[in-house]
């Protein structure tokens, strides 16, 4: 993979129909991203998951499936940053007294919440894959998300 492009992996967690998102506030701006994060060099897709959901959330993961989806955010030139990022979405599950105590380690992190799918609407996600996380289903194949890009 050529220098600049960035591997982010995340992990769907559904609980009682409502799925796990952490808060994250960058230049004044506060939006909402599933739990997750880079790969580490050396580091399996699956291992990245876990690891990155034990420091953003404090929780292990119990079975995990996937990956279940992929997204490329590259932004576009006028922004001048250079960044590109491949995400890899991957189903995970969690005991349910895991979600009664989420706890974050991730100096990035501002907060967790589990949400309603109906509420999705009203979120700022990154990426933006809001109809994707409103339509999905345990067991649903590969999807594809295309290019994806919030400024």
């Amino acid at each position: 993979m050529e220098a600049g492009v960035r591997v982010r992996v995340a992990a769907l967690v559904l609980w009682r129909d409502r799925i796990l998102f952490v808060r994250q506030a960058k230049n004044g701006r506060v939006y909402w991203l599933l739990p997750g994060g880079g790969v580490e060099t050396g580091e399996t897709l699956v291992a990245a998951v876990r690891r990155e959901v034990r420091e953003e959330c404090g929780i292990t993961i119990a079975e995990i499936a996937g990956p279940i989806a992929l997204a490329e955010s590259i932004a576009p030139a006028r922004d001048g940053s250079g960044r590109h990022v491949i995400h890899l979405i991957f189903e995970a599950s969690v005991a349910d007294a895991a979600l009664e105590a989420v706890a974050s380690a991730d100096a990035a992190i501002s907060g967790h919440d589990l949400v309603e799918r109906s509420e999705l609407a009203g979120m700022d996600l990154r990426p933006p894959i809001r109809r994707f996380l409103e339509r999905y289903e345990p067991g649903d194949p590969f999807v594809a998300l295309g290019r994806v890009w919030v400024n």
